[in-house]
Parts: C-alpha cells; sequence; structure tokens
C-alpha cells in the first residue's frame, strides 16, 4: 500500500470501526466487555496520530511503509471481529435467548486481546520510527479534503469537442473512408499512456461518416497479455453479440471467416501491449472482408505498430501550450470567463505547464480546481509536493495521484475495491454499488446525517465518473444499459492504491497470494483448478471472491460439492462470493459456514436447487440467480433471510414462491413473482413488501 495515499484509505476504517462499535452499546453487553471495546476503539485512533508524518517517510524508509501495510491489516482484523460479534449477538436475539448483560467476551475473549496486543506493537513501533509528531513542515495530503456535496453540481463533460486533434482525427476518417485493395489495411496510433489515444479513436468510430461506411463494427478493449483464443473470442463478441463461444480455435476462425466473409467491417484493438508477428497472423483477420475494410490499433509501442504491418502509423504527440490550456480552462474554467480572473489564470497556466501536454491529466486536475475555485486552494495544489514525489509506477503520473487524494475517505476504500476487476472489464454501475455494500464500504453517517446506503452508493458512483475515473464504455450495444471501464492509466492506479489486499489471479502466479490479501478476483481453468483453490484455502482473512471459469460448458473446472466443503470450512469470513458463469449444479450445504456472506451471485449456472442452510446466512442482503434456467424453487425457510435486499430471479424457472415471503420487509428489489395455487403462496404475500422499487414480473396468475 502506498503511504502517499494511506491515511486517507485508513480513515474509513476508523469511520466504521467506530460505528460499529456504537452499535454495540447498551444493555446487551457486559461490563467487562465495554472496557475491552473501548480499548479497540482508543488504538486505531492513536495509530491515526502518526499517519501524516508516515505519509512523508514511507519512500525513504522501508519500514515505514511496512508499518502502513501492518495497521490495515490489523484495522482489517479489528472490523472483521466486530462484523463477528454483531452477527452473534444478532442471533442470540433473534433466537430470543440472550440474557440482558450476557458476557460475550467468554467466545471472543482471545482474539480481542491479539488484537490489543498487535496494536500495542504497532503504537510502540510509531515512536520507534519517529512518527509520533506532525510538525509544520510535513508534508500534508494534496489540499484540504473537500466533502462529496461540492462535486454534486458538476456534470459529465461533452467529448464531442477536442482540443489539437482534429487535424489527427481527419487524418484517421481519410484513411478509413479511402478505397484500398482485398487487404485489410491498418493505421495504428502511438502514444504515451494518458495522451488521449482511446479518446481518438472513440470520436472516430462514432463519426457519423464512419457509422455510414462499415457493415460491421467492433471495438476491443484488449488486455496486457492475452492469447489467440480469447482475443478471437472477444472479436467475434464484440462484432456478434450471439456468436457461439468455443475454445477450439480452428471453429472460431472458421465462425470468423463465415461472419466477415464478403462484409466491409472496421475492428478497432485498443491499447495492445504487445504482439507476437507469428501469433498475429494466425488471426487470419487479414484474410477477410470486403474491399475497403479497416483495422485501427492503439498502443504506447511503436514498436508493436512496426511488427504488426500497419499500413500507417500516427504518432499522437502531447498536446500544444494553447490547446493545453484551452482544455485546462474548459475543466477548470466550467463556462465562467477567465479574463475575470487574472490571478487564478496567472496560476492556472504554471500548473498546465507542470502538465506535460497530457489530456489525462489535464482533465483530471481541471476537474479538482474547478471544484476549489480560490487562489489559496489553486495555489496550494501548485506548490503541493505531489509534483516531486517519486513515481512507482512509470505509468502512474503525480495528477492522478492527485485526484485520488482528493476523494473524501470512505471513496478511497471504494474506489480500491474496484482493482479487483481485471483491465479492459466492463461493469455495470448497481452491480458496484452492491458489492461496495456487501464489504461494509458504504458508512451510512456520512456528511453529519445518517443516508441510505445505495443513495451514497450512487453518489460515489457517479463522483468517479464526473472526475472521469470510471468511463462509459463505447463496445456495448444501447440496449444491454450502461457499462464502465476503467482507463489504463486509472487501472495502474488503482492497483497501486489497493497493494497487496487486492489481487487478480490469472494464469500461475497464484503461489504468490500475499497471507494479507483480502479480495480476490480467481480465473479457474479446468486443469489446475484443484491446485490453485488450495492456495485460497491459506488466505484466512480473504472478504472477497470471484470466481471465473475459463473454458466452455464440461471443459469448465466444475465447483463440486467436494470443492465447496472445502472452500466454505475454510473460508468462513467471506463477505461476498460470486460463481457467475462457473460450472455449478448444486451448491454446498456448508454454505451456512459463510455468517457473514452478504452477497452471493450465482448467476448463469446450471443450479437446481439451493439448500435449507443457505437460509441461516443472516447477514445476506444480495441474491443473484439471474438466468439459472434449472432452477425451480427456492428453499422452504427462505422467509428467515431478513436482511435481505434484493432478490434476482431473472431467467429462472421458479414454479412458485415460498411462503411467509411477506416477512422480508426490506426487500428492494425482486425481479419475479410466481403465484401458486395452495393458500400461503398467493399474491397477498406482496402486500406487506413496502420498500419494493424497479421492475417486478408477476406470473401464474
Amino acid at each position: 500500500m502506498a503511504g502517499v495515499v494511506a491515511r486517507a484509505f485508513l480513515l474509513s476504517f476508523f469511520q466504521v470501526i467506530n460505528e460499529r462499535l456504537d452499535s454495540h452499546s447498551g444493555d446487551l453487553i457486559h461490563h467487562d466487555d465495554e472496557v475491552l471495546l473501548k480499548k479497540l476503539e482508543i488504538k486505531p485512533n492513536s495509530i491515526n496520530e502518526g499517519l501524516d508524518v508516515a505519509e512523508t517517510k514511507q519512500f525513504q524508509n522501508p519500514n515505514v511503509r511496512n508499518w502502513l501495510d501492518r495497521c490495515i491489516h490489523e484495522l482489517y482484523e479489528v472490523e472483521q471481529l466486530l462484523d463477528v460479534m454483531a452477527t452473534y449477538i444478532q442471533q442470540k436475539v433473534t433466537r430470543r435467548s440472550f440474557l440482558s448483560g450476557f458476557n460475550i467476551n467468554r467466545r471472543f475473549e482471545y482474539r480481542m486481546e491479539v488484537l490489543l496486543r498487535n496494536l500495542k506493537f504497532l503504537l510502540d513501533q510509531k515512536d520507534i520510527l519517529g512518527l509520533q509528531e506532525l510538525t509544520s513542515g510535513d508534508y500534508e495530503i494534496g489540499v484540504r479534503q473537500k466533502l462529496l456535496r461540492e462535486f454534486r453540481t458538476l456534470s459529465l463533460v461533452d467529448e464531442s469537442v477536442i482540443y489539437g486533434r482534429n487535424h489527427e482525427k481527419e487524418e484517421i476518417v481519410d484513411f478509413l473512408l479511402s478505397d484500398s485493395d482485398n487487404r485489410v489495411l491498418i493505421i495504428s496510433i502511438v502514444g504515451l499512456i494518458g495522451i488521449g489515444k482511446t479518446t481518438l479513436v472513440q470520436l472516430v468510430y462514432n463519426d457519423h461518416r464512419i457509422v455510414k461506411q462499415f457493415e460491421l463494427k467492433a471495438f476491443v478493449h484488449v488486455p496486457e497479455s492475452f492469447d489467440l483464443v480469447s482475443l478471437t473470442q472477444s472479436i467475434l463478441r464484440s462484432f456478434d453479440s450471439s456468436a457461439v463461444d468455443s475454445e477450439d480455435f480452428e471453429i472460431l476462425q472458421r465462425q470468423m471467416q463465415q461472419l466477415l466473409t464478403s462484409k466491409k467491417f472496421l475492428l478497432v484493438l485498443d491499447g495492445i501491449w504487445d504482439v507476437d508477428e507469428n501469433t498475429w497472423e494466425k488471426l487470419l483477420l487479414f484474410k477477410c472482408g470486403s474491399s475497403g475494410s479497416k483495422m485501427i490499433v492503439t498502443t504506447h509501442d511503436k514498436e508493436v505498430a512496426s511488427s504488426m504491418g500497419s499500413t500507417r502509423i500516427l504518432h499522437l504527440k502531447q498536446l500544444e501550450e494553447s490547446n493545453s490550456w484551452s482544455l485546462f480552462v474548459r475543466y477548470a474554467f466550467r463556462g465562467k470567463n477567465v479574463f475575470e480572473y487574472p490571478n487564478l489564470e496567472l496560476i492556472g497556466k504554471r500548473i498546465v505547464e507542470k502538465c506535460g501536454g497530457l489530456p489525462l491529466a489535464l482533465k483530471r486536475l481541471g476537474t479538482i480546481l474547478g471544484t476549489k475555485f480560490s487562489e489559496p486552494d489553486w495555489v496550494e495544489i501548485l506548490e503541493t509536493d505531489c509534483w516531486h514525489l517519486p513515481v512507482c509506477d512509470s505509468n502512474i503520473n503525480s495528477i492522478l495521484r492527485l485526484s485520488y487524494l482528493n476523494l473524501p475517505s470512505n471513496l478511497k476504500r471504494c474506489f480500491a475495491y474496484c482493482s479487483i476487476f481485471p483491465k479492459g472489464y466492463e461493469f455495470e454501475k448497481d452491480e458496484v454499488i452492491k458489492l461496495w455494500m456487501a464489504e461494509g464500504l458504504l458508512n451510512r453517517k456520512y456528511e453529519g446525517k445518517i443516508q441510505n446506503e445505495e443513495e451514497l452508493g450512487n453518489e460515489f458512483f457517479d463522483h468517479l465518473v464526473t472526475i472521469l475515473f470510471f468511463q462509459q464504455s463505447v463496445t456495448m450495444p444501447l440496449w444491454a444499459g450502461k457499462y464502465y471501464i476503467k482507463h489504463d492509466l486509472v487501472n495502474d492506479l488503482v492497483k497501486l492504491v489497493s497493494g497487496e489486499f487486492c489481487l487478480r489471479i490469472e494464469g500461475d502466479n497464484v503461489q504468490h497470494i500475499p497471507e494479507r490479501t483480502r479480495h480476490i478476483w480467481f480465473c479457474l481453468d479446468l486443469e489446475g483448478g484443484d491446485r490453485k483453490l488450495k492456495q485460497i484455502h491459506k488466505i484466512k482473512g480473504l472478504c472477497s471472491l470471484i470466481v471465473e471459469a475459463q473454458g466452455y460448458g464440461d471443459k469448465r473446472f466444475k465447483i463440486s460439492p467436494n470443492v465447496q466443503q472445502s472452500l466454505f470450512s475454510q473460508l468462513k469470513y467471506l463477505r461476498m462470493l460470486s460463481f457467475s458463469g462457473c460450472n455449478l449444479s448444486e451448491l454446498a450445504d456448508e454454505i451456512r459456514n459463510l455468517k457473514l456472506l452478504r452477497y452471493l451471485d450465482l448467476s448463469y449456472t446450471e443450479i437446481t436447487s439451493i439448500p435449507n442452510s443457505i437460509c441461516k446466512l443472516y447477514n445476506l442482503q444480495t441474491l443473484v440467480l439471474h438466468d439459472c434456467f434449472k432452477l425451480t424453487e427456492l428453499p422452504s425457510e427462505f422467509y428467515k433471510l431478513n436482511n435481505l435486499h434484493h432478490l434476482n430471479l431473472e431467467g429462472t424457472h421458479i414454479k412458485k414462491m415460498p411462503t411467509k415471503l411477506e416477512r422480508l420487509n426490506n426487500l428492494e428489489t425482486l425481479t419475479d413473482f410466481v403465484v401458486g395455487e395452495q393458500r400461503g403462496f398467493d399474491i397477498k404475500q406482496l402486500g406487506k413488501l413496502n420498500q419494493l422499487q424497479g421492475k417486478l414480473q408477476i406470473s401464474g396468475l
């Protein structure tokens, strides 16, 4: 975890921990437990006092950086213990077996004492490392933190206007409209990361002249590492969403030929990092399509452009000073007359010089300054040491880090969590908000008032879109709804800020899982699935596990009951679990062990039934069963899931709803309701579900 972002990241832990400590107060807690809980509150807050200094010293002293990582790890442990305690208490209350003043210390005393010893050790280390005092000369985190309300009035910027790129845009358009022989011609756009390659190509791709010119169009974000099969699959799906998925390269190639033969197509391959010339030729794209078919490639490496046999290479340079200033003014002054603010104009031009002609940096920083429209704020940003910090990754510039530092503290953890998504992954707003909820990242006490978690999640997500950390994808069809992606540069940033606590496992790097990892995105293949899962079992404190199946049909690794039993008995602290699209036909009874689970996604699986043991998951908020087409019924005790907020049954074949459904009075989403013939299964059950919103399909009438 990079120290430059640690303090604000950790502040959200303190907010969550203090809120949960408050929830344990009252007559239900024994006096001895109150003393221990008070210590849990005091020690993290004492650690908090040394974070400012730690941020200045972590680059010079690796021991300080290790101390910061230890802080995050121990705060995860505190948060986890409080979650377990809250669940235990609620279960006692629900069973009406909880006596007033019951001493929960009997059950949790050992873990609490271990945590207190670890926190004391960190406090002692803080003094040894010289982190006990702050002086006025120490580095401060960018400029003063502004709450999210500063950004509520911001609107998305119209990307139809670009500065200093009209010549390049017309050059690309002319190339695409030009006549050619039967060969597929390629134009490669080469430039630094953050220079605006993707934005420029998106504008060309959506130009009305281009839309009319080609029968088929596809825009593909190329992952940093790819193989022929996965790339061909992505290209096929982008051209035709109904294309048959296969792991056989020859079958995919035949599909490609059938789809593109005699068709005039345009294919954009965005963000190619490396390519093997022999591998590239095997794609057969050059032999498909009719005369006039074209390809656009974007890359930061001119050697990649050359090895792909590009017909033309366009080198995208940094914006000139005048265009940089125009772009900056658009974001920072937001329609105001620049000449009315001569002091800000002078400061702004000095800031623009530091951006080095990078459009992404100019947009990011302009957005920040547009919400801090005063001379002291602008001077503070101009003079911040962020400009001079060593760059930990050559692809991450100080402007991005400064944008991150200006996020509210609890929004930082939400953003960092998104490092679990792979590069180029397209995600929906609603999906991300529910994941944030499952992880307890949406602290309801915000801006001095209690807020609905989903409303707060909407504000946070919209803010990340406003400052361009999330961008709307142009590759998904309009009927599919809005999908978002992270810019490559943002992807690098979020990997930096999440550190070792968020991990994406692809290929054979499973043996390198740090013990402190809390969130994992896992690609399972047919051959190494068992071996890789055994490594995950060792990560006892894992909070999130997203399993992605590689392959198709029976060629995917099977998530058998035995595999699940091992997972569910070891990873007892999971809050979020996704088997979406996996080879899964039944859910093991041991799912009941996941007492903290809040989000369960079984969509697009062949599951036939759900065990009654799932009804013991007191904390479950979201259950996604979308397109589980073999599922015909829900458990009889389903009504016990009284914390359930979202139930997605679209694409299932449920024959009737379970009884007493009206007890689920927290339900906000219920996509389908099936009326049964017998008493107790009728439509009256909907009468008390007053929180329902959105679409509801009723069948069986």
